[in-house]
């Protein structure tokens, strides 16, 4: 049993942290069941293990927060769908390059709902997507932008962070980093690509894909109690 909870209004990081730590800790102890849980954040810098300093350009230009997920910098902000994903990695298997692996075919299958082809790519973390419509690049190859961030964090096998997917954020905050330490490639949204995609809508999208990759997870416990984040 997996419960969804979609939270209004753009939420502190700092608080997003803690009950995220919280959660994880319950669903580790079997008094919570699974949780995906649907934010946004006001513009903010994050910073996962594998970040390096050269890649924060403009320090002070929005809040930074260090943050041992895995990953580089990321951007969170308005318009920009953040899904932390609160699972039972343990009873799913212990296989960790599986669970990322599944994390980006479930993007990939809820940007299919908008007839977006999402792809996978050696040495850059994320989900990309073609651009025919920009010129391409000096060796002739077609431009590929990011719409999808992932970075996850396992405590007692449970997952917590997670996804963020760009449905209509500011892109031009962007360049206040690197994003996950890649400079040859650019940003994209689904508003950006000439989609008229709401928030609501991806998180439809998003719903009605989760199963058909993640599944049901076995058990033998009894139902645990409504422990939703707030």
């Amino acid at each position: 049993m997996v419960e969804w909870v979609t939270r209004d209004g753009l939420l502190p990081y700092s608080e997003a942290i803690s009950i995220m730590e919280r959660r994880a800790a319950e669903i580790a102890a079997g008094t919570a069941p699974e949780c995906i849980w649907l934010v946004e954040h006001p513009p903010l810098y994050t910073a996962g293990t594998s970040a390096r300093v050269e890649d924060l350009v403009q320090p002070d230009r929005f809040p930074v927060y260090e943050t041992r997920r895995g990953g580089q910098y990321t951007y969170h902000g308005p318009g920009q769908r953040v899904v932390y994903v609160m699972l039972d990695v343990g009873r799913r298997g212990r296989d960790v390059r599986r669970f990322v692996a599944d994390l980006e075919a479930w993007v990939i299958a809820a940007l299919e709902e908008f007839n977006i082809t999402g792809h996978i790519r050696e040495g850059r973390v994320g989900v990309w997507v073609e651009r025919p419509d920009k010129p391409r690049s000096a060796t002739g190859a077609v431009v590929e932008d990011k719409i999808a961030a992932i970075g996850i964090r396992l405590r007692k096998w449970v997952s917590f962070h997670g996804i963020s997917i760009n449905v209509d954020p500011e892109l031009e905050h962007f360049t206040g980093i690197v994003p996950c330490g890649i400079t040859e490639h650019g940003v994209t949204s689904l508003v950006d690509l000439g989609l008229p995609v709401t928030m609501n809508d991806l998180d439809v999208a998003l719903r009605r894909t989760f199963e058909p990759v993640f599944g049901d997870v076995p058990t033998s416990a009894e139902d645990v109690g409504h422990h939703a984040p707030s």
